[in-house]
């Protein structure tokens, strides 16, 4: 079973509150809001887009590379951690 299977609730329910954030936007643009608030809920919608991405990246490391008893040999913990550092710091 994939991390995304295993994690298929929780990952859902991010989804449905981005989808939430997504429709905020429509909304204000809908009802003609300023570009002020459109600019800092579209932010909103592209962190939290990132933070899903930045959960789903992170949980294929730790599932597919660094677990050593589905793959023996798997990359160095450290490394992966580094990597998952960088990517944490680009998706922010």
């Amino acid at each position: 079973m994939t991390h995304t299977v295993y994690e298929k609730n929780k990952l859902l329910a991010r989804v449905r509150r981005i989808k939430g954030q997504v429709e905020a936007v429509e909304r204000a643009l809908d009802g003609e809001a300023g570009c002020d608030q459109v600019l800092h809920l579209i932010a909103g919608t592209r962190g939290a887009l990132a933070g899903l991405m930045a959960e789903v990246v992170e949980d294929h490391v730790r599932t597919h590379l660094v677990d050593e008893e589905k793959h023996p040999g798997a990359l160095n913990t450290e490394a992966a951690e580094q990597l998952l550092e960088v990517i944490r710091t680009y998706l922010k």
